[in-house]
């Protein structure tokens, strides 16, 4: 065997460690990732997402003037085209037209509920999260759901000031355009899962919609794998923009975790293994798998600094849960009054918001909420067995509910890793040992079915 040159000893030390594993079972076991396998279907809805859709959803969103969550709601406003009333509105009747392009095959809804006063909303505040819900054709697996959301909110520099308007064409009309066109598109397709296409209300206020909306899915037991939330993925015309890329910012120590599982967590040096890691790394896999013009960027942290976003009020209610956000943005063009000051332009504007990019970043949601629910559930209870010193690991898990799953297979990495290096196939089983040490590597299962679309890869629980 060939070893690399000019390399530290330990990784000498894992490159002979999982070459000697191979041997030892008598066949070339290991493989590196490679992408998943591509389905057409998925292929052929993703050339359908449009940047001229996705310029006209928009520039109506910018054409209501405001979309504070504060804004007018009354009849008479919603008639004039002006408030976040008028918005919600338009969006209904977007999904709408949608489902009535498929067959009715969406069911639309909405979420309202009265915000009480805090620091940014002055007076008791009725909210309304709009959605659309795409229903698994498969009995068990319908109650999977994979969820993509933006929130249809907006502000200027003063969170109360209702009067000037507030375009919010990036922040995030951006995010709800993605909403949108992935259930135009999507919505052609059937999927054995769920899918829902959300976008909420009260961002600026605080996450008002998101947070209302994860606790009763919480409190009524939702079974939601995976949110996408998108938020200021415009694309901004800035000279140092890298249209690219696309940033995907995921948790660490899970938010809803007990101190208890905490310290496990850290005793077992997981703290870059929380479902929402996963989730950005399957969402870098699925990258590979289909062009959709943006390469994910990871980012290992919940958010930017000073900053939040929706995503996080699904990590409180312990869901699995990422943001999307373009890779450099324009703090002129955000949370501003539209104005001109010394030669600088202030003010979140269509013009300023790449359309073609958001296109992009929107075929890669769409391929990642796509091969979700095409997927097999995650296995069950999966565990590594700690019984005894050895130098083998032994991995056993429950079958992948719904029965759609054909087969499991063994990720590893190295513990310093970013991403999963290497692969195993093991068939459908249960258990299985590979002649690899357990305190050297970072282990997952996931399930794949016939046609190889995978699970989210789940980490093992230490079993003694």
């Amino acid at each position: 065997m060939i070893l690399p040159r000019n390399r530290s000893p330990w990784l000498l030390a894992l490159v002979l460690a999982l070459s000697t594993g191979a041997l030892a079972q008598g066949k070339s076991a290991l493989e590196t990732p490679e992408p998943m396998t591509t389905d057409r279907r998925i292929a052929a809805a993703l050339q359908k997402v449009s940047a001229e859709r996705i310029r006209a959803n928009i520039e109506k969103l910018v054409s209501f003037g405001t979309r504070s969550t504060i804004s007018a709601q009354d009849p008479a406003s919603i008639a004039a085209g002006r408030g976040i009333g008028a918005a919600r509105e338009w969006i209904k009747s977007e999904f709408e037209r949608y489902s009535k392009d498929c067959g009715g095959c969406l069911e639309v809804k909405t979420d309202t509920f009265t915000e009480q006063p805090a620091d940014r909303i002055p007076q008791p505040t009725e909210i309304t999260n709009v959605y659309a819900v795409l229903k698994g054709t498969d009995a068990e697996n319908a109650k999977r759901i994979v969820l993509v959301t933006g929130h249809y909110d907006s502000r200027n520099s003063d969170t109360f000031n209702v009067k000037d308007d507030a375009p919010g064409a990036n922040d995030d009309g951006s995010g709800t355009a993605v909403s949108l066109e992935c259930a135009r598109v999507l919505s052609k397709l059937t999927f054995p899962a769920t899918v829902i296409f959300l976008t909420v209300a009260g961002e600026e206020q605080g996450l008002n919609g998101s947070h209302h909306f994860a606790k009763v899915a919480k409190e009524q037991g939702w079974n939601i794998e995976a949110v996408l939330n998108n938020d200021i993925v415009g694309g901004d015309k800035s000279a140092e923009q890298d249209r690219s890329i696309v940033r995907v910012f995921s948790e660490g120590l899970p938010a809803a975790s007990a101190e208890q599982e905490i310290r496990r967590i850290r005793g077992l040096g997981g703290e870059n293994d929380s479902g929402s890691r996963q989730l950005a790394r399957y969402i870098t896999d699925v990258g590979r798998t289909y062009d959709a013009g943006v390469k994910p960027m990871l980012i290992f942290r919940l958010d930017r600094y000073l900053r939040g976003g929706d995503h996080s009020a699904f990590n409180q209610q312990g869901f699995t849960a990422v943001r999307f956000t373009e890779f450099r943005e324009d703090f002129h063009h955000q949370h501003q009054n539209v104005r001109t000051e010394n030669g600088i332009e202030y003010g979140d504007l269509s013009k300023f918001v790449d359309f073609d990019y958001v296109a992009r970043v929107a075929r890669l949601n769409a391929a990642t909420l796509a091969s979700l629910a095409s997927a097999p559930a995650p296995p069950a209870n999966v565990h590594l067995l700690t019984k005894d010193l050895e130098n083998d690991s032994t991995l056993t898990w429950e079958a992948s509910p719904g029965g759609r799953a054909s087969g499991y297979e063994i990720l590893w990495r190295a513990t310093t890793s970013p991403e999963w290096e290497h692969v195993q196939k093991v068939g459908n089983v249960l258990r299985t040992t590979l002649k690899l040490s357990k305190d050297n590597v970072i282990f997952a299962v996931r399930a794949v079915d016939a046609q190889r679309h995978g699970s989210l890869p789940v980490v093992p629980s230490p079993e003694r």
